[in-house]
């Protein structure tokens, strides 16, 4: 129960860091409003508000935290931009969510 709760906090925080970087990139790359760095801004700050919610060290956190953001990134890729995924991509999130696991749930005082 505890990785499943470790995962959706997870995932909760990389649609906030994500949602933030797109809103940016859309203002940068594609011309959009100025105003849309508002929501962006307020997106990364409860991204990194997220992060803290962990009780083990900020470190530790970043490198589990990785393996939620690529499968996030993925689901985004395929939902957002339309793009199909590949075996690959299903691979690659599967491997990453492991290594999530391992950092994640390790034996404490290990």
């Amino acid at each position: 129960m505890e990785f499943v709760r470790l995962a959706a906090l997870f995932a909760i925080t990389a649609v906030a860091e994500i949602v933030g970087c797109y809103l940016t990139w859309l203002v940068l790359k594609q011309g959009k409003a100025w105003v849309w760095l508002w929501p962006a801004a307020l997106a990364l700050g409860l991204f990194a508000w997220l992060l803290t919610l962990h009780p083990t060290a900020a470190g530790r956190v970043y490198a589990a935290y990785g393996g939620m953001y690529i499968v996030v990134a993925l689901g985004w890729l395929r939902v957002v931009d339309g793009v199909a995924l590949t075996r690959w991509d299903l691979a690659g999130a599967l491997i990453a969510l492991i290594g999530m696991a391992v950092i994640a749930l390790q034996p404490q005082g290990a």
